[in-house]
């Protein structure tokens, strides 16, 4: 079962092809358009790039997640691409509840984990502009009654910063066995101090990347030290409130678990399955774990930040604050991890600079991944452990990358007496064949990367088609044949037949 909400986040097609002037204008007509190419060039000119129709590609982002999350055994799964400050598409497939069922939607609920982090971080730097606490601060002056072990003499302090980029040398985790199942015994926030005395550092500060729950946990608390607020009220009036995000919670609603709040499901067993996991509350480890939201949710968190990097207007923190915490603060020694200010900080295949974070909590993964140079984010969440849910952000991006155009083609071919899925058994599972920029599209199901996999055909005649080879030559041809009813039933190629599924 699927939901997508697209058609309502996103222009209609007719609204993007609107033109600024007739076909066969004047010179007059023409005079506003140029005055506004002559003061806004990049405004002007992003607009007409933006008229792109991404129809196809959504359909196809829908089979693909739909097919991926049968094959894959996944629960349920919601996804949302924002486009600056626009959700472009939204969708979600599968099970909240598979007991009930309740559906998977966009607005379900889920564990967001470690992306709890980024709260936390913006949160710790909101206090840095207000001159209460310096990045470079000691741990030991913020908080009082830390006394956690240093078993480096030669180490130098464990600062704010070290925190916020997991080069602090802390510990992975609290002293506390709260990953454990079934019932995950997450401290509370004094079980998490009064077993500080019993650990130790495990290298010199600022010497090695360790991710660590402990560091944004005590990040929380020294949030809580500064402001004299709770960590919960002030995310929720310095963050939450403002960004209208109240569907995102520094806890798990129970109230909601297993309606809105969808339940969560383990890895894979060796019968395929996937038992139902436990409810938790994170508790201590909040500002490190805790959240809860959804994806449309994460969106409006990304908006902000790609409305924040573009303007010098302030809107919980600085624009030049967010871009600080955007670069890259500490780079391990391997070069592998490098880490901003609670953001993970990568560069992508387009050399375009990417920030974000991942979660996962028993029964939930979760990421959020910020494409700065495009101004596109992508957040997926998925109710089941033992999975990845970057694989499927980074298929979303390579479908909506394989538009070129964003035009259909002018054609009379009915593309839908061909669309449908075909039986590829034995050799593969199964095919789905549609319409791409005015030629049929053909690929594959399952498939990890699907911009990858996709086969174009150009039309010759009648229902006989050819491939277009990455030459743009054409290679072998395809003949689809009708029944007795004039509908599709199966294709032709290499003199063997593939038979339809469904339509």
């Amino acid at each position: 079962m699927k939901t997508s909400s697209n058609l309502q986040q996103r222009p209609s097609y007719f609204q993007l092809q609107t033109s600024y002037f007739p076909l066969r204008p004047s010179y007059l007509t023409l005079l506003p358009f140029l005055f506004l190419l002559f003061l806004f060039p990049n405004s002007v000119l992003s607009q007409n790039e933006e008229k792109k129709d991404y129809s196809e590609a959504f359909n196809l982002i829908e089979v693909w997640l739909d097919a991926q999350k049968d094959f894959d055994k996944l629960p349920g799964i919601s996804a949302a691409v924002i486009e600056d400050q626009e959700v472009l598409w939204s969708g979600a497939f599968g099970q909240a509840n598979k007991s009930q069922p309740v559906p998977m939607t966009a607005e379900t609920l889920c564990s967001i984990c470690s992306i709890s982090k980024l709260f936390t971080a913006v949160s710790i730097m909101t206090l840095y502009e207000e001159g209460k606490l310096r990045l470079d601060d000691p741990i030991e002056s913020l908080l009082p009654n830390y006394d956690l072990k240093q078993q480096f003499p030669e180490s130098g302090p464990i600062t704010v910063r070290s925190l916020l980029t997991h080069s602090s040398g802390l510990p992975r985790e609290a002293n506390a066995p709260y990953w454990t199942g079934p019932d995950f015994p997450f401290p509370t926030q004094e079980e998490v101090n009064s077993g500080l005395k019993e650990q130790e550092t495990l290298y010199p500060a600022s010497t090695y990347y360790q991710y660590s729950n402990l560091a944004l946990t005590l990040l929380g608390e020294i949030i809580e030290e500064v402001s004299g607020q709770t960590y919960d009220d002030y995310v929720q009036e310095h963050i939450l409130t403002p960004l209208q995000m109240g569907n995102t919670r520094t806890e798990l609603p129970e109230n909601l678990y297993g309606s809105s709040l969808a339940i969560g499901y383990s890895a894979l067993d060796r019968e395929g399955e996937r038992p139902k996991v436990n409810f938790f509350q994170a508790k201590g480890i909040k500002a490190a774990a805790g959240f809860s939201s959804n994806v449309l949710d994460l969106g409006k968190f990304a908006s902000w930040q790609f409305r924040l990097r573009d303007t010098t207007t302030a809107e919980i923190l600085k624009p030049a604050t967010l871009k600080l915490m955007q670069q890259v603060h500490f780079m391990d020694p391997n070069w592998r991890s490098s880490w901003g200010l609670g953001f993970v900080v990568y560069k992508g295949a387009s050399g375009s600079t990417w920030v974000g974070h991942g979660g996962s909590c028993p029964g939930y993964r979760s990421t959020l991944q910020l494409d700065l140079k495009n101004k596109r984010a992508y957040a997926v969440m998925i109710n089941a452990g033992g999975t990845n849910p970057n694989r499927y952000s980074s298929g979303i991006y390579g479908i909506l990358n394989k538009v070129k155009s964003g035009k259909k083609a002018d054609t009379d071919i009915k593309f839908e007496d061909y669309t449908g899925y075909y039986d590829a058994r034995p050799w593969g599972s199964e095919e789905y064949i549609g319409s791409w920029e005015g030629q049929l599209m053909m690929i594959n199901l399952p498939s990890r990367t699907p911009a990858d996999n996709i086969t174009l055909y150009k039309h010759i005649e009648g229902d006989t088609f050819r491939r277009v080879r990455d030459d743009g030559e054409l290679g072998e041809t395809v003949v689809f044949e009708r029944n007795s009813e004039g509908k599709v039933y199966r294709y032709t190629q290499h003199g063997n037949y593939v038979y339809i599924m469904k339509s």
